[in-house]
């Protein structure tokens, strides 16, 4: 039981950080997107700029990244986001290999102890006989809440763990589309300067 309560402690500190980290307000503000998108166009892209936005959130941390190199060809661009977008997705997905774990082990561990509970009942017959039918009968409920204990944990652990890989999947998918705006603006810009210097 000592392990499956310990479970139990780290999956719902998980769950509880996960809830507030990946609020959708807090990887993806209201008009950040928008923002970034009027300083690209009016030119005001100094470091200082460029850095405050990168420490806002993940979506700034992706658009920061864009804006490093937009003097770049629309390929390196790419590049440039899709390295740094591994490494916000990476962070997005913190701790849910530690929660799918948890969901996996927390019935084997509960059957490891309903079998442990098990066999030292049955030490218990050989040692002193059937006796009591039904100090037996509460000997194998107290084995078997091991199983109900780790199911308990496990339920729980798997819903949230789907729940918060899908949540994620939906917050890169709205980051790229932000990003890809923020490309083509980009693009169009770099596209319109030489034509500007050629008229």
């Amino acid at each position: 039981m000592v392990p499956i309560l310990i479970c139990s402690a780290v999956a719902l500190a998980i769950i509880l950080e996960r809830f507030w980290t990946l609020r959708r307000k807090a990887v993806i503000p209201p008009e950040l997107g928008e923002q970034v998108m009027t300083w690209a166009r009016t030119r005001k892209l100094d470091p200082k700029h460029i850095e405050a936005l990168r420490q806002t959130s993940p979506l700034g941390e992706l658009l920061a990244a864009a804006l490093l190199v937009r003097h770049r060809s629309r390929d390196i661009i790419k590049e440039r986001v899709e390295d740094t977008g591994r490494h916000v997705v990476h962070q997005l997905e913190r701790f849910l290999n530690t929660l799918g774990t948890i969901a996996l082990i927390s019935p084997l561990l509960g059957l490891l102890g309903t079998v442990f509970g098990m066999i030292s009942m049955f030490f218990a017959v050989m040692v002193s006989g059937v006796g009591d039918p039904l100090k037996m009968a509460g000997g194998i409920g107290e084995a078997l809440v091991c199983t109900a204990s780790g199911l308990c944990v496990a339920i729980p652990a798997y819903f949230f763990h789907r729940y918060f890989r899908g949540r994620v999947n939906d917050l890169v998918i709205d980051m790229e589309k932000q990003v890809i705006a923020l490309t083509d603006e980009l693009s169009m810009a770099s596209e319109a300067a030489p034509a500007r210097v050629a008229g």
